[in-house]
């Protein structure tokens, strides 16, 4: 038991890369099955930190394999974004997210490894909330983006708008803001002892 959440950390991991091969392919069939792909990946996420917590299992591996799968995933996520529509989901904006989320696991994992205690940002939860609802719908547009099917007159319609720019653009403010009061709330990290 003590093992299933770093397997489940590994399973999200190996699961990354079939997401992206599959979400590129151009068959509707094969696009739903990306989706379903990254649903399954983003499940185990749920669970290895459930079974951390119930059984109060907590391995350096685990500390290292759970936020790197984590960010893996979400990362590929927002990546295949600018492939959808560039003009919704400029790259700039997909690269502030990547650095100020990889930014914070790295400072988490550092003051984790020097025994140093970081404080959670109350905003953490609502920048992950905002990120998973933003993706899902995005990579949703993604998969049925010129679909024979009257889903695909939809997501021309959505795309021909700039509701999923600005919708991105807040959602890169509060991930940038987020970041940045991490950065003020553990300010301690970085005094010389």
């Amino acid at each position: 038991m003590e093992r299933l959440p770093n397997i489940l950390s590994t399973i999200r991991i190996l699961l990354t890369p079939v997401f992206l091969v599959l979400f590129f392919e151009p068959e509707l069939w094969i696009k739903l099955i990306a989706l379903g792909v990254y649903i399954v990946a983003a499940i185990t996420d749920f669970f290895d930190g459930y079974y951390a917590r119930k059984y109060n299992i907590e391995t350096s591996m685990g500390a290292f394999l759970d936020p790197f799968a984590d960010k893996l995933l979400t990362l590929s996520g927002f990546a295949v974004l600018p492939f959808i529509a560039a003009d919704q989901f400029p790259w700039w904006a997909i690269i502030a997210i990547a650095v100020r989320d990889i930014s914070i696991t790295l400072l988490r994992l550092w003051a984790r490894r020097k025994n140093l205690e970081m404080q959670t940002s109350s905003l953490a939860k609502l920048k992950t909330t905002v990120q998973m609802i933003f993706l899902y719908l995005g990579l949703v547009l993604g998969v049925f983006k010129g679909a024979p099917i009257f889903l695909g007159d939809w997501v021309a319609l959505i795309l021909s708008t700039d509701l999923m720019f600005w919708l991105l653009i807040v959602v890169t403010g509060i991930t940038v803001y987020s970041g940045l009061h991490y950065l003020s709330q553990n300010r301690h990290l970085f005094q010389p002892v």
